[in-house]
């Protein structure tokens, strides 16, 4: 495939404007660039997450091995319009790099991996079994990728290439931090601020939870040579109705961010303790709910896969690869549940423009990257 249609490609998945939904068109265009090859027995699944919402399975090539590719198909939203240059969902060329909302997170990585498959197709060069992993969900919570993993079709494979942002290609992570969000609901009864003793004060009572889960959190104070320290920050705070009545509901909400050394069924059990230690007081009713919690992803730097994509990457770059943990999850943190012994690798054509107005990706390293996963596929399957 030349290099207008490689643009061509990635053009087209900015145009989709999957923000946080409708990921089922990314789908549908997807499927029609590998439905040509379904006479080389390309197989294509379609995975309903929610209605208009479908994660994509495409498998091409035989063998005992497979060697997994990931991207996800939503975006965030653009934010302020005014704060673009061009229009955030057309793809706009300038000194060398393609503006658009994904171009870096990561419909360039999707785009990449795609062209590369169907380049392997269109030679008759497919080296052994690819299956590609086009989830929904990821910026929201990783639902797609749970939602494959979960009904085994990630099963069996032997080393899962996810192309996020990886510093132009010049960062491959394979570790990174979990990720627990906890909400914390208190109730109590309200009555007028002026016989505040016929009320239960809500916030009183969340405020006692605020303060003592600080210590409880303290406690987990391992240091990952790579990840750092667990962190925990109390990031929302509702309560009350109106300032003359005693509040009969309050909400916090807080982040923590985890490492292997913690998984997240330990944190469940302490943040749950301290909240039936308290339910145990007079008229404390508090409950606890989480957001799509992720485990964090253990790695080893010196893993195989991972040598290998170093050797493969610095055959064709000119900086050698630095290999580093991730401070957010990924899809990573739900393909690692799948049946099988493994390693997970982030590396793609992204920059730090995620999630930021004038997002870009670098033409050139775009390109460079559908070389390297044509070729880290050849010597993967060589091995």
């Amino acid at each position: 495939m030349n290099k207008q249609q490689q643009i061509e490609i990635l053009s087209k998945l900015i145009s989709i404007r999957s923000v946080n939904d409708h990921e089922a068109e990314v789908a549908d265009y997807i499927a029609s660039l590998f439905e040509p090859y379904k006479n080389k027995g390309v197989q294509i699944e379609r995975v309903t997450y929610a209605p208009g919402r479908d994660s994509l399975v495409v498998t091409i090539g035989k063998g005992d091995r497979i060697l997994g590719f990931s991207g996800h198909e939503d975006v965030v939203d653009p934010g302020d319009l005014e704060a673009w240059d061009s229009d955030p969902f057309k793809a706009v060329i300038k000194d060398g790099k393609l503006y658009g909302r994904g171009a870096t997170d990561m419909k360039s990585g999707l785009a990449a991996v795609i062209i590369a498959m169907l380049d392997m197709l269109e030679n008759d060069a497919v080296p052994g079994k690819i299956k590609l992993f086009a989830t929904v969900g990821e910026e929201t919570g990783e639902y797609g990728a749970a939602q494959l993993t979960k009904e085994g079709y990630v099963d069996g494979v032997d080393g899962m290439m996810i192309a996020e942002p990886g510093d132009s290609m010049g960062e491959v992570g394979f570790t990174s931090k979990g990720i627990v969000d906890y909400i914390v609901t208190s109730i109590g009864k309200g009555a007028h601020s002026s016989q505040p003793e016929k009320g239960i004060n809500a916030i009183d009572h969340l405020i006692d939870f605020a303060n003592e889960v600080k210590p409880v959190m303290a406690e987990f104070d391992k240091v990952d040579p790579v990840l750092g320290k667990l962190t925990h920050v109390q990031s929302l705070f509702n309560g009350g109705e109106q300032i003359n009545s005693v509040p009969a509901k309050a909400v916090i909400k807080g982040n923590i961010r985890t490492i292997p050394e913690y998984p997240n069924k330990v944190i469940f059990d302490a943040l749950e303790g301290l909240v039936n230690k308290l339910n145990k007081k007079p008229g404390y009713d508090l409950s606890i709910a989480y957001s799509f919690p992720e485990e964090a992803m253990p790695g080893d730097a010196n893993s195989p896969f991972i040598k290998l994509i170093k050797k493969v990457h610095d055959e064709m770059f000119d900086k050698p690869l630095v290999a580093s943990g991730q401070s957010g999850a990924s899809d990573g943190s739900e393909f690692l549940h799948a049946k099988g012994d493994f390693s997970i690798a982030l590396l793609g054509p992204g920059n730090d423009t995620s999630h930021q107005s004038n997002e870009y990706v670098d033409v050139d390293v775009y390109h460079q990257s559908v070389d390297f996963y044509k070729q880290l596929a050849q010597e993967f399957f060589n091995q």
